[in-house]
């Protein structure tokens, strides 16, 4: 029977497997070399709250823990007027479970929509129809896809034999384990040790909790590059932006860090073209990135391009790990974004309704909600709940 190993005995066989020096570890955590050597050679015991954040570092330099490319913000153009023929033909979806909308953006006249997933109509050829598909629309669709047998490279291939235009594209990749430091970047950029063809950045925090009198900052968010222009990186804190939006407790985040590549335009036409072409995400995705930004630490004596490259920001473009992958996170549509609304709007002021029916010994709630009458869009929704894919995709 084997002997079980020891905290300090099995963090030190990762650390070796990981190819990570005592150094950068002691570093990235706060303690020196000597203080981590003495911890791993038993001689000191280091406090659970050290060994949680030894762990947590280590981590982040884990190669089989590969980063995720996904498909966050995709928006095409079609040259027709033939809304019906977008939503049956590419998207494959049934018309009639989606809601009709006598309004929409960008100068559009209507749209349709299942839950994120918007199609947008116009009378004016140059304007044609458009498919917009944001964040939580892009999850929905691959719901779609899934129950389809179609992938996302099948998608885009039915998208420009329609000659669809790609207008926006933006790529995700998701850091699960924390390679990334948001607010060391932006430090970086602050001491021009980011080497970049953009000529400027902005970082700021995502929100801020209050506990008394006292604020404390959550969240960073770095831009890098004109959000005017036809491509810019954003890279933020995701964890912090799933508890501001979610309320998901940060230490139980799936992911921790998201740099999001955004491309417009020719930009997104020349990586949906690469994307088709080599089926190789890794090489679309950091063949951008490495084109326009380069973190390096800075050296005194040496000039600034020969700077060696940050320790993370190589593990992050792709220094002893695996892969990139593109992959897809299925998501149906769901009630739960107007129950969330129900929730904080609603509900506060049906329950002191609920009470002086109590009170007053009426069914006042009950007979407001017994008599309204549902309009064609609610019974479209209803029916949007009932029925599944298989029902709803052609």
């Amino acid at each position: 029977m084997e002997k079980e190993l020891s905290w300090e005995e099995s963090f030190r066989e990762k650390r070796d497997k990981y190819g990570v020096s005592q150094n950068r570890i002691a570093t990235d955590v706060g303690i020196s070399r000597e203080h981590l050597n003495r911890i791993e050679n038993g001689k000191l015991i280091a406090p659970d709250s050290l060994k949680k954040k030894l762990s947590h570092e280590l981590n982040a330099y884990n190669p089989d823990l590969p980063l995720e490319l996904i498909f966050d913000y995709v928006r095409i153009r079609f040259p027709t007027d033939d809304v019906v023929k977008v939503i049956q033909e590419i998207l494959r979806l049934n018309i009639d479970y989606m809601v009709h909308e006598d309004y929409a953006y960008y100068s559009y006249q209507d749209h349709y929509h299942f839950g994120d997933i918007m199609v947008m109509h116009s009378v004016d050829l140059s304007k044609g129809v458009l498919l917009e598909l944001k964040g939580k629309g892009c999850r929905q669709f691959e719901n779609f896809l899934l129950a389809q047998h179609r992938s996302w490279y099948n998608f885009f291939q039915d998208c420009i034999k329609a000659e669809g235009v790609i207008k926006r594209l933006d790529l995700a990749i998701n850091d699960k384990t924390g390679i990334l430091k948001i607010a060391e970047l932006a430090h970086k950029c602050d001491e021009e040790e980011c080497i970049s063809v953009f000529r400027n950045f902005k970082n700021y925090k995502s929100g801020e909790l209050k506990r008394r009198n006292e604020k404390q900052d959550i969240g960073n968010t770095l831009y890098i590059g004109s959000l005017k222009s036809d491509v810019y990186f954003c890279i933020y804190e995701k964890d912090y932006d799933q508890y501001i939006k979610n309320g998901i407790p940060i230490e139980e985040a799936e992911i921790k860090n998201r740099f999001e590549i955004r491309l417009k335009n020719e930009r997104a036409e020349i990586a949906l073209e690469d994307l088709l072409q080599n089926r190789n995400p890794q090489r679309t995705a950091f063949g951008i990135i490495n084109r326009y930004i380069l973190f390096t630490d800075k050296e005194d004596g040496k000039c600034r391009s020969d700077w060696k490259i940050n320790y993370r920001w190589k593990s992050f473009i792709g220094n002893n790990r695996r892969e990139l992958r593109l992959t897809t996170e299925p998501e149906p549509y769901d009630f739960k974004r107007t129950l969330n609304w129900l929730r904080h709007q609603v509900a506060p002021t049906l329950k002191i309704a609920t009470i002086l029916d109590t009170v007053n010994d009426t069914d006042v709630v009950e007979m407001m909600i017994r008599e309204a009458s549902l309009t064609d869009r609610h019974e479209k929704i209803l029916e949007q709940q009932l029925y599944t894919s298989e029902d709803i995709i052609l």
